[in-house]
């Protein structure tokens, strides 16, 4: 869910949805006017009035006296994922690198100071996990978000850790958000890029700081979705993938 400042309420009938929305996108379970009320900072009135012009539209789903995102917005969602050239161009690359590296696989972009996903391979059976496309974290308390910062070169002061992202391409984290596992998150592109964007690994502490070959399939896997991003949409181009071995590494 996006931060707000106080006194920074939206007057705007779209701008008292999208908060709305924000809330309903953020919660685990659904919630109750009262909740939505408190969230937004919003009178009852207006969450009330907007919560049923949303209900009408499908883009909120009413159970009783509770809330969740509805079917409309969440197929809104889906088309928009499905249109977007940047997943797109990585999904062979995060398919082939769950494969081979047996991790969850991330695909995030940098919105402001957030790090958004846009995808994710594996882990729907690993408990604690909440990452899911369309959610949102703050950039600097993630490997991927630090990834972006390090594309983001014009607008963000420097850092140690960014400093190092930049020259060294990779990111690691251990045991930051789980104990016994670890993030690895690469770039894709270069500094100043238009859209900045990377691509991480959750896996096992062992495996991510033992198996070199961990961090290689993820360069590679940003790399190949770098050079996708530039191909010249040919029939040559769209018809020739790269070759991956498919051997899967060591667990």
């Amino acid at each position: 869910m996006r931060s707000r400042n106080a006194g920074d309420g939206p007057t705007g009938v779209m701008q008292r949805a999208a908060l709305i929305l924000d809330v309903l996108d953020g919660a685990t379970e659904p919630m109750n006017l009262s909740q939505i009320v408190a969230a937004t900072g919003l009178p009852l009135s207006s969450v009330h009035r907007a919560l049923e012009q949303l209900v009408a539209l499908r883009w909120v789903h009413r159970h009783g006296k509770d809330y969740r995102l509805g079917m409309r917005i969440i197929e809104l969602g889906s088309a928009a994922s499905q249109q977007n050239v940047l997943r797109r161009a990585a999904l062979p690359s995060l398919h082939w690198l769950h494969r081979v590296t047996g991790c969850i696989v991330h695909l995030g972009v940098l919105d402001g100071d957030e790090v958004v996903y846009l995808e994710k391979v594996g882990g729907e059976l690993v408990t604690g996990i909440r990452s899911r496309v369309g959610s949102r974290l703050r950039a600097e308390t993630s490997s991927i978000g630090k990834a972006l910062l390090a594309l983001d070169r014009p607008a963000r002061p420097d850092s140690p850790v960014i400093d190092g992202a930049r020259e060294l391409r990779v990111v690691y984290e251990h045991e930051k958000c789980m104990k016994g596992f670890s993030c690895v998150a690469v770039p894709i592109g270069t500094p100043g890029h238009e859209e900045p964007a990377a691509v991480s690994i959750f896996g096992s502490l062992t495996k991510i700081r033992t198996d070199p070959r961990v961090r290689l399939s993820v360069q590679t896997a940003a790399a190949e979705i770098g050079r996708r991003l530039h191909v010249p949409r040919s029939g040559a181009a769209q018809r020739h993938s790269p070759h991956y071995r498919p051997n899967r590494l060591g667990t």
